[in-house]
């Protein structure tokens, strides 16, 4: 799949400038030369009637993304970019390519979400805000107010996603930074795992109360090991989370585990949370092809012992380390009726019971439940991984809506944007 985009040349401002001639856009932005060309992304497979564009690449390490009513892109950026951790990019004159960008932010993170007139964005500590003015434009690029500080930050698994509802919270994902709490230089399970405190869930603050600590927040869900896709669904009025499985079984537990059980288990999971829920982590994990909650081996469970009796179950169930790493309710119009509601899900790994990865999936809601998911867009690795020939071109990582529909996927392998988008033949 291609790196890098074409750059722009002259012969486009005289295209755009006989275009003007020949068609009359006098209301029509003044022309301005891309600084990324948009080039066609025929090697991913979508479904009839789609299509995709990389609008930019070689941007660094582009996590989570939101989009503004304006069509303002912001791009959160988990490793700096001289010396900053944010992207603005835009199309001011409707052309379908970037003229604009600029780098703000000096912090690295995960997370950015638009509510109520601010831009949020998280570090791998805490939450920032931005003032937009009435054009949905960021007011002061230089002084984020502090809205959250003192999230425990390990170096593993330290991402803070965020997601906000409509009654003044903001929830954020406190990763785990032990895979499967076992004590140190042991094989068992630290009993009770006491990283729960701190990690393995997800905490409510308030959106607009400044300077606020960890401790000031609410412990909203637990046993979340790492709920990288976080999202609040206003169709159901309700907070949703897909969350990173645990690593190997077979390493400590060679006699109840093979190393294939530990390439192909425990399931990746689609939850719907409530105050209060434990999804499990680390007492449990889900078994997608038994169905049912296992009790994990540090913990006494042999592959065949349930357990998480007062665990909630997830929703959907995804084969093993596919990495969900966002998660995004549809609310367009563009798409066909039946996205509309349901849930689209960026995977940043593969998994090897399906020979599959590096992709886009859909979750079909009706009614608030979900149905079986799909593969929407696929091949983004750029390479066929049951008999891979060259190595992996992209990673999606985050995902966002723009007004006008169209969904946006970012790569943090290569900096690159995409646009999906859909039009009826």
């Amino acid at each position: 799949m291609q790196r890098k985009l074409i750059r722009s040349t002259g012969a486009l401002v005289v295209l755009a400038a006989a275009a003007t001639a020949l068609f009359g856009y006098r209301n029509q932005p003044p022309f301005k030369s891309p600084l990324y060309t948009p080039v066609d992304a025929k090697e991913l497979k979508l479904p009839a009637g789609f299509s995709a564009t990389v609008l930019a690449t070689d941007l660094g390490a582009t996590r989570h993304m939101v989009v503004g009513k304006n069509g303002d892109m912001y791009v959160k950026l988990s490793k700096l970019k001289d010396g900053k951790g944010i992207y603005l990019l835009r199309d001011t004159n409707g052309d379908g390519a970037i003229d604009e960008q600029k780098l703000f932010g000096e912090y690295p993170g995960t997370g950015i979400a638009i509510k109520d007139g601010f831009l949020y964005s998280s570090s791998n500590k805490g939450v920032f805000r931005y003032k937009l003015n009435a054009k949905d434009e960021i007011i002061d690029f230089d002084k984020p107010e502090n809205i959250i500080s003192g999230l425990t930050d390990h170096g593993r698994d330290n991402a803070k996603p965020l997601a906000l509802d409509n009654k003044g919270n903001i929830y954020v994902t406190v990763g785990s930074y032990n895979d499967n709490c076992r004590a140190t230089g042991s094989a068992k399970g630290m009993s009770p795992c006491t990283i729960l405190d701190s990690a393995g869930g997800i905490w409510r603050f308030k959106a607009g109360q400044l300077n606020q600590q960890f401790s000031d927040g609410t412990r909203f869900a637990t046993g979340v090991k790492n709920a990288v896709g976080i999202d609040w669904d206003n169709k159901t009025n309700a907070l949703y989370a897909t969350t990173h499985g645990r690593g190997k079984f077979d390493d400590m537990y060679p006699q109840y585990y093979t190393p294939k059980n530990s390439a192909e288990l425990p399931a990746e999971t689609l939850y719907r949370l409530k105050e209060g829920d434990d999804a499990g982590w680390p007492y449990i994990y889900y078994d997608h092809f038994q169905n049912k909650k296992m009790l994990a081996p540090e913990y006494g469970g042999d592959g065949k012992k349930t357990g998480g009796e007062k665990a909630i179950d997830p929703l959907v169930a995804f084969p093993a380390h596919l990495g969900p790493n966002a998660l995004m309710f549809y609310t367009g119009n563009m798409f066909p009726a039946r996205y509309r509601n349901g849930a689209f899900i960026a995977f940043h790994s593969q998994s090897s019971e399906l020979k599959k990865g590096y992709l886009v999936a859909f979750v079909p809601f009706v009614n608030g439940k979900p149905g079986k998911w799909e593969i929407f867009a696929d091949n983004f690795a750029g390479t066929d991984l049951a008999k891979p020939t060259g190595p992996i071109q992209h990673r999606p990582c985050g995902l966002a809506q723009g007004p006008d529909g169209a969904l946006y996927v970012t790569d943090d392998l290569n900096g690159t944007i995409f646009k999906i988008a859909y039009k009826k033949k």
